[in-house]
């Protein structure tokens, strides 16, 4: 096979509607990693909403990677390390939650299987709460909570919310934060140069991988970078139209296997190489 490590982002890609990994999809990639491929799951969920799937693909044993944040803490599953990790500035918490007091938003960030969440509790902090199979703590007052690094902050609330605050906190922190919508109803915060394409760059240098060995796969906005930086990149055919015209294939919805039938088509070196890569 020629490549040799496939990024994978989860959500929309990797599992199906109902948030699980089929047998289908789980068989081709745990036969991929029997032929020495690894696995590298690339998600904006904290590292603890990817356990269970990393279970799940057996990467504990096969020697396989969590990037968790968007890319902003990467994790040996064999081992149990932290290779690497980059966390927020302590002093942008309390501005940003002040920024966002009066908006109909809600706040959070995560520690152990808690998601930690200030301003509101709304319907998209319940439904980050179920996709990663964490309990919500609420608190009254965020900033004041955290005592501890922060990987990421999350913004919760109706898209053209999410879209006025995405305007104003890039604006406010531009070469200082990553700010960007994963989902039209969430806005990751993460520290200055995150990204999946970073992080997988990095991994892949430790491995010493070639970028062309790399397959990533993804859905939304936040899979671009990678979707971009890969040997071959993927959109899955139910991606953002976005997302979709940056990449080198297109393969079939998450849910129609769509993981499973692009290694079918790999292994049988179905698809060709791409000759260049889109910028």
């Amino acid at each position: 096979m020629d490549y040799r490590i496939i990024a994978l982002d989860l959500d929309g890609t990797l599992t199906n509607s109902q948030k699980i990994i089929t047998e289908k999809t789980k068989q081709r990639l745990m036969d991929f990693q029997m032929d020495g491929g690894k696995v590298i799951l690339a998600s904006g969920r904290p590292t603890y909403g990817i356990l269970s799937h990393a279970k799940t693909l057996e990467l504990e044993k096969r020697g396989g990677y969590i990037l968790a944040y968007n890319g902003g803490c990467a994790v040996d599953c064999k081992s149990g390390e932290i290779l690497f990790e980059k966390t927020l500035p302590a002093d942008v918490i309390p501005e940003i939650c002040r920024l966002i007091k009066s908006y109909p938003v809600g706040i959070n960030t995560y520690e152990d299987n808690y998601i930690i969440a200030g301003n509101q509790v709304n319907k998209y902090t319940e439904l980050e709460a179920r996709i990663n199979g964490m309990e919500i703590r609420e608190v009254g007052d965020l900033a004041d909570y955290v005592d501890f690094s922060v990987n990421k902050l999350l913004l919760q609330g109706e898209p053209e919310v999410i879209v006025e605050l995405e305007k104003l906190l890039s604006e406010k922190y531009k070469g200082q934060l990553g700010v960007f919508r994963s989902e039209a109803f969430f806005l990751e915060i993460v520290p200055d140069g995150i990204d999946k394409a970073m992080s997988i760059d990095r991994l892949l240098g430790m491995l010493d991988i070639p970028t062309s060995e790399c397959v990533a796969c993804g859905d939304g906005f936040n899979d671009i970078s990678m979707i971009r930086y890969a040997g071959l990149g993927v959109a899955m055919s139910n991606a953002k139209e976005e997302v979709k015209n940056i990449a080198d294939y297109i393969t079939l919805s998450n849910d129609e296997d769509g993981i499973a039938y692009l290694l079918k088509k790999l292994k049988k070196r179905s698809i060709a190489r791409p000759q260049y890569h889109k910028k």
